[in-house]
């Protein structure tokens, strides 16, 4: 039971999970949070001092540490609007990663309407302008190379910067969390993230255990794809992107691959147990401080 728990843990925060995080809070919401947040830091956390830049590095692109420990320089910032996608949530700054990741994300959205009948992505959460710890919400997402992709599908009309900040997205998970919902859940929910997972970029998806269970029951030909796809607490409204470290970036380090098999069996059934739904409380670790990460972090904050 103990080495469940400690399974469980693990996962949580590698997925990016924080028990602050309200990926559906609207502007306002927001605002209040970061607000409460900022008046229990330290002056030297991590979190307030990425929180806090509003500007990119101007340094050549690399990411630097972990996922869930780390920072990224010469970040790019993704278009509010593309062609196949638009960006939610602009007033939280969160839509700057790597390079490598914001080509991707281009790329999927241009590939989702014929490969999955799936319109557009809206984008949520991506990073920090310098990544690093966030000051509301996500253990990951510090390094540039993580992304959320809403569970609804981009509207055919371009939606105002005041819905982009207060709209919810769709969850797709039944009330009692052991399945999807069959009156959200669709053929095309299945297809993206199938043609997502499929990329050989991608390290990991995270989404909701009733998600991954109603792709295993669907699932028909290979099955490959299925073993990137790993259920995580949450992410019911949306899915969560991992890439590996780009080429050329010594200073990244990567999560250990994903089981071989297609994660279908005994370990996806645990997800569903009391043991999974009601883990021990422990208290949270405390805030993450600039000495905690890379060294080079500190030159990417200090940047000018």
């Amino acid at each position: 039971m103990r080495v469940y728990i400690a399974l469980l843990l693990a996962a949580l925060v590698s997925c990016g999970f924080s028990g602050t995080l309200r990926a559906q809070d609207n502007a306002r919401e927001e605002a209040a949070r970061r607000q409460a947040v900022l008046k229990t830091l330290p002056q030297d956390a991590a979190r307030r001092l990425f929180g806090q830049a509003g500007t990119p590095s101007p340094a050549p692109a690399q990411v630097y540490g972990f996922y869930s420990k780390g920072c990224v320089a010469g970040a790019v910032e993704l278009a509010a609007d593309g062609p196949t996608w638009q960006v939610m949530r602009p007033s939280r700054n969160r839509a700057f990663g790597h390079p490598a990741l914001i080509g991707f994300i281009e790329r999927i959205a241009a590939g989702a309407p014929a490969a999955a009948g799936w319109p557009g992505l809206l984008v949520g959460d991506i990073g920090q302008p310098r990544g690093g710890p966030m000051l509301t919400g996500h253990a990951s997402h510090q390094t540039g190379i993580d992304a959320d992709i809403w569970l609804t599908p981009s509207p055919a009309r371009r939606l105002a910067v005041g819905e982009r900040d207060n709209l919810s997205a769709t969850n797709v998970v039944a009330g009692d969390s052991n399945d999807v919902d069959p009156a959200r859940w669709t053929p095309s929910h299945h297809r993206l993230l199938r043609y997502v997972a499929s990329q050989p970029e991608v390290a990991r998806i995270f989404v909701n255990p009733a998600i991954k269970k109603a792709l295993c029951r669907e699932a028909d030909g290979s099955r490959r794809w299925l073993s990137k796809v790993r259920p995580a607490a949450g992410h019911n409204y949306h899915f969560h992107i991992r890439l590996s470290c780009p080429r050329g970036n010594a200073g990244c380090r990567n999560q250990e691959p994903p089981p071989a098999n297609d994660g279908c069996g005994k370990d996806l059934d645990w997800w569903f147990s009391e043991e999974a739904r009601r883990p021990r409380r422990t208290p949270p670790p405390p805030p993450l401080r600039l000495a905690d990460l890379p060294p080079q972090c500190g030159a990417v904050l200090k940047a000018q």
